[in-house]
């Protein structure tokens, strides 16, 4: 039979993480790979007083088609935890989404036509690459340093791609580095937006699970034109299984956004939602969010002291003050390709840097989640590691 795909499928290749996560299921392997939250932070008992609660209250309800907008109760429990982070908005400039990766989906096929312009963070995240990839977009990278995107090198590549659809940026705990961008850059960054008249596609799924430092208001409490699109998810704060995200943006954004989300699957899960708001309405989330926050702090000084401890120290390394993960920058002649490979062999997962760049610009680099695994567990990971590194730079310096 003839291959009848569509041209855009030859676009669609398999996560480079989701495949990564498979090798990780043997019970023998260390995994700082994915970007899971811990499971055993997952609030269980309370959800079951959540369940009955939602079944016997309104159980037929729950079970039925819902509006595409989502759950009223829900949405308004997000307002409120928005404007908790200097961000105003009202009811019809929310959206509730199947997990934040269905809001980026959105993005691309509410504002992408073939060949538009992504001005994005280089790295970035490799999901929202492959997602935004669908729509044969072209990526215009922008250097970043331990403070986040630099803004001259974004002034720069806004001057040189007047007709970019927007900027995509995670200005919170960035995935893959784990940097903050700081305040001032969040206010030039919109500076830029509104002089040369480009959107701004702010993904916030990390900024509740700050340990240290001082919070910084996200991007769009700046927004006084609706240019930024805020999104987020109860994934990293919550659980990841019940697919639950927001959209915040201006109403006729969220109009066009229901109307393809509408072609996709009509509603996110109604038992989910309401299931979410009422845990929201019988418990405190912002205690939960702590409990989590806590833990993250301590795994992630973990990770700090023995990288410090086993790793060469010819390797830099970024040093969050919160979110899931640490960007680790080897000398330039090493592939992370071939760290990877190796630390398999010790019983270790990582994520290569390479599918971070969506033009495959840098083979050096590596990123690590402490999120998902004990303090034992990343002593003797990052041990283990740190001997290969050691094998492998030593290697590269023999035969350069």
């Amino acid at each position: 039979m003839r291959n009848k795909f569509a041209k855009r499928a030859s676009l669609v290749k398999s996560s480079e993480t989701r495949e990564i996560l498979k090798v990780t299921e043997r019970p023998e392997m260390i995994s700082f790979a994915g970007g899971l939250p811990a499971p055993e932070l997952f609030p269980v008992e309370e959800l079951n007083v959540a369940c009955e609660a939602v079944l016997k209250v309104d159980g037929p309800a729950s079970l039925q088609y819902s509006t595409t907008e989502g759950y009223i109760p829900l949405r308004n429990a997000i307002i409120k935890r928005m404007d908790a982070i200097g961000i105003q908005a009202h009811l019809q400039q929310i959206l509730i989404t199947s997990g934040s990766q269905q809001a980026i989906d959105l993005t691309g096929r509410l504002f992408l036509d073939e060949g538009d312009t992504i001005i994005c963070e280089s790295p970035t995240y490799l999901a929202a690459v492959n997602a935004f990839k669908v729509y044969n977009a072209n990526f215009v990278e922008v250097e970043m340093d331990e403070d986040g995107m630099m803004m001259e090198a974004l002034e720069k590549q806004l001057q040189e791609n007047p007709q970019a659809k927007f900027i995509y940026t995670i200005p919170d705990f960035h995935n893959p580095t784990g940097r903050t961008l700081k305040l001032e850059r969040r206010k030039r960054m919109i500076e830029l937006a509104s002089q040369y008249d480009v959107l701004i596609v702010e993904d916030n799924p990390y900024g509740a699970v700050r340990f240290s430092g001082t919070a910084l208001p996200p991007i769009k409490h700046f927004d006084t034109e609706g240019r930024v699109i805020y999104l987020s998810t109860f994934s990293k704060i919550f659980t990841p299984g019940l697919r639950l995200g927001w959209i915040c943006a201006d109403e006729v954004f969220i109009e066009k956004y229901v109307a393809f989300k509408q072609t996709a699957d009509l509603h996110s899960d109604s038992f989910a939602q309401r299931i979410t708001a009422k845990y929201m309405e019988l418990y405190d989330i912002e205690a939960h969010i702590e409990k989590i926050k806590a833990v993250y702090k301590e795994r992630c000084t973990t990770m700090l002291t023995c990288i410090d401890q086993f790793f060469p120290k010819n390797i830099s390394y970024s040093k969050p003050d919160g979110g899931l993960f640490i960007w680790v920058e080897l000398p330039a002649s090493v592939d992370s390709s071939k760290i990877f490979v190796e630390c398999l062999k010790n019983n270790v997962a990582i994520v290569p840097g390479i599918p971070f760049f969506p033009n495959g610009t840098q083979k050096n680099t590596l990123r690590l989640n402490y999120s998902n695994t004990t303090k034992e567990q990343i002593r003797e990971g990052i041990k283990r590691m740190g001997e290969v590194l050691h094998h492998e730079l030593k290697k590269e310096t023999t035969t350069s």
